[in-house]
């Protein structure tokens, strides 16, 4: 079929419609193309549907078409004028038309009829029918139909005809851009592959970085292993995407592993890489490979960011390596970058840790450093080093030097605190008053916990109620400190409405705080309040051990509570220890629910947990007493495999108990490991095994049975002698 327009003409007007198409947002049309005969003579009799058919009766060519095209709005009234041009003689349709009213269609999602067009144009041989498909792909992926651009490259690997790797690129960018899901990308991939285009570096990123972000970590790193088997070499990218991936998922080895097969390979590495990994390894704590990485970059004239910068100086302060940090702040320094603050701060603690106090004096004193956070750091390092001494002086000069702030004061207040030096922290805060500065919520803290450390619980609750009063959130430490010296003076009531006041300030409670507190509650006999504050807890995320709450509870009769509160543990998977196995048995023995006692049994020595001889003897009595022996047998067996687990007296029991159950066999099995532990059946016991041995019985009894009987007969023998004298 002829074709009446110049390539060059076609590949110009494609070009021009996809510039036009991507400064688009959006484009309004129908949402679809009705095919009633009622529509399509609608349309004909439309005064400016037959204007636009008049004009291009005389005038019908590509440019003229497209125009008039574009500038009717109904997407009904412009495909008929479409199918009307392919009706007329001497006219064809070019790649270019065909581009547009498959994007139009696209646009408003109408697959049927784009995918109609697409094979339409590939049955017409169209010349630039790659390119115009190419524009199609480009054109619905910068406009976000990606389901589109999808459904057109299947369309061109049906058609033959082969698309540039440079467009399954951009396809692939464009759906992880869109963050569309792995089967999404996976079935880009697989287009790629039965187009028989070799896949390039690019493509495999993408494919890896799914593959990462899918959580598909091992299948990412076998895609990077056989890389070089598809004639291609993991670039910056590549290795960006391993390392950042691996380091998130904690796996710092194997990044290692990773980075050295870099080094070895000799990668050249962009800028961005470097930003990327050397904060992810100076988080691993891995300075070396860090400054390796920063060495490197630095041969090649780069330079990281300030964030970059401020993590590998951290990390080198952090692993006491502070002559590669200050190095490398004098680096920063020397290519008239401005470091942040933290990075001043960091060097200074590093030095305090090293008791090179004079040596940070110089650094602050050479560098001026007049921002007051890295003055705190050294006044912190005198603090915990017990040199509050030359704290106290430092803080003076501090405060001359403008250079001081309430943290400052509070600094130094908690250090005394926390060596239980409170006058001398009132001393400070009496300075700090003079001095015009106001106490904050940090000092209120601060002295709360010096007090808690001086067992002063009333004036650490006044300093507490004070806060409130604020809307003050202090530290919660020093909460957990106070709830934590309030129990140990058994002042449950003010350590309760301690953590209330915590909890509905959303701060972080510690399990050690709840546990303590339960405890209070239940040697106070407040057990609903030490239910509800387990129930809190529950809520906060935050595991309880209940036994006191139990055992409480069991101790005061409360077995219906118990009840209640066991099926509020199942409910919440809780795990059970033997303490909470005990007291759940003894109160199914008050309830007498043998069936629930037996169950829990079972649980329990299924999950390798032995009873206590105490507990054991408890239960299985209660058993016995209720002729159940027998439902717990193949645990009875379990039990009896560990030595010493039972008594002379709990064998005997239990031989007897399931003898009288009708249980023989079970009977016997326990025997045999009686005897096998050493211990001989008493009289009573005796007696049941020799009427069942005489008797009809004797099926069933094993051997070591019979052979116990004829030992036992020499004991009883002397038992009964001893009984006449």
């Amino acid at each position: 079929m002829a074709i009446k327009i110049s390539s060059l003409i076609v590949s110009k007007q494609i070009l021009k419609w996809v510039a036009f198409i991507s400064s688009c947002s959006s484009i309004s049309c129908a949402t679809h193309i009705p095919n009633s005969s009622e529509t399509d003579q609608n349309s004909l009799h439309n005064p400016e549907f037959e204007a636009k058919i008049r004009f291009l009766k005389n005038k019908l060519n590509t440019e003229n078409l497209i125009q008039v095209l574009d500038s009717t709005k109904d997407l009904n009234s412009s495909i008929k004028i479409f199918k009307w041009a392919s009706h007329q003689k001497r006219f064809y349709h070019t790649a270019d038309t065909y581009f547009w009213v498959i994007f139009k269609l696209g646009m408003v999602g109408n697959l049927k009829d784009m995918e109609f067009f697409c094979n339409e144009m590939i049955k017409e041989k169209c010349p630039h029918v790659e390119e115009a498909f190419a524009s199609l792909i480009d054109s619905f992926s910068n406009n976000h139909r990606l389901d589109e651009a999808v459904r057109v490259l299947e369309i061109m690997n049906l058609g033959k005809i082969k698309p540039s790797i440079r467009l399954f690129n951009v396809l692939l960018r464009t759906l992880m851009v869109e963050k569309r899901d792995l089967q999404s990308i996976l079935f880009a991939y697989k287009e790629i592959v039965k187009s028989g285009i070799v896949p390039n570096v690019e493509t495999l990123n993408y494919l890896i970085e799914i593959l990462c972000e899918s959580d598909k970590m091992e299948s990412a790193l076998d895609q990077y292993r056989r890389m070089n088997k598809k004639g291609c070499c993991p670039n910056s990218r590549t290795f960006e995407i391993l390392i950042c991936s691996l380091c998130k998922q904690n796996r710092i080895d194997e990044s290692l592993m990773v980075l050295r097969e870099m080094f070895e390979l000799g990668c050249n590495l962009d800028l961005k890489f470097y930003n990327t990994v050397i904060p992810l390894l100076c988080k691993a704590s891995k300075p070396e490979e860090g400054m390796r990485l920063y060495r490197m970059m630095r041969e090649l004239d780069l330079q990281l960011d300030l964030l970059a910068y401020g993590d590998l100086v951290r990390c080198l302060c952090e692993n006491l390596l502070l002559d590669d940090a200050i190095r490398i702040l004098e680096e920063m320094l020397g290519s008239g970058l401005t470091p942040m603050v933290d990075v001043y701060a960091d060097i200074v603690s590093g030095l305090c840790k090293l008791s090179k106090f004079n040596d940070v004096t110089n650094f602050l004193e050479d560098n001026v450093v007049s921002e007051i956070s890295p003055h705190n750091a050294l006044l912190e390092g005198y603090c915990n080093a017990g040199k509050f001494h030359e704290a106290s002086g430092y803080l003076e000069k501090m405060v001359e030097r403008n250079v001081a702030d309430t943290s400052s004061w509070s600094i130094l207040i908690r250090g005394l605190c926390k060596e239980e030096k409170i006058r001398k922290a009132f001393e400070i805060l009496t300075r700090m008053l003079v001095s015009s500065y106001i106490p904050d919520l940090f000092i209120y803290s601060a002295l709360i916990f010096g007090y808690c450390k001086e067992s002063k619980y009333e004036d650490a609750l006044e300093l507490f109620r004070q806060a409130c009063s604020r809307d003050w959130v202090l530290d919660s430490s020093d909460y957990a400190e106070l709830i934590d010296c309030l129990c140990r003076f058994e002042r449950i009531q003010e350590a309760a409405e301690v953590l209330y006041y915590m909890s509905s300030k959303g701060c972080s409670i510690s399990s050690s705080s709840f546990n303590l507190l339960i405890k209070g509650m239940c040697l106070t006999e407040k057990l609903d309040e030490a239910i509800s504050l387990y129930c809190l807890a529950y809520h906060f995320g935050i595991s309880i051990n209940p036994n006191t709450i139990l055992l409480r509870l069991y101790e005061s009769r409360r077995t219906k509570d118990v009840l209640v509160l066991f099926s509020r543990m199942v409910m919440e998977g809780c795990l059970f220890d033997e303490e909470t196995y005990s007291v759940l048995m003894d109160t199914m023995c008050v309830e007498k629910r043998t069936r629930d006692c037996a169950q829990l049994l079972d649980q329990m020595v299924g999950y390798s947990i032995v009873p206590s001889s105490e507990t054991l003897d408890r239960v299985l009595s209660f058993m016995a007493c209720h002729f159940q022996l027998h439902i717990v047998t193949r645990t009875l067996t379990k039990l009896a495999s560990k030595r010493e687990t039972y008594s002379l007296a709990m064998y005997n029991m239990l031989i007897h108990g399931l003898m009288k159950e009708g249980h023989k066999q079970d009977a016997c099995k326990l025997l045999d490991h009686m005897l096998d532990s050493g211990w001989v059946p008493d009289a009573v016991t005796h007696s049941l095994l020799i009427g069942s041995v005489d008797g009809e019985e004797t099926h069933g009894i094993t051997e070591a049975v019979k052979r116990s009987l004829v030992q036992d007969k020499v004991s009883s023998i002397l038992i009964e002698g001893f009984e006449e004298t």
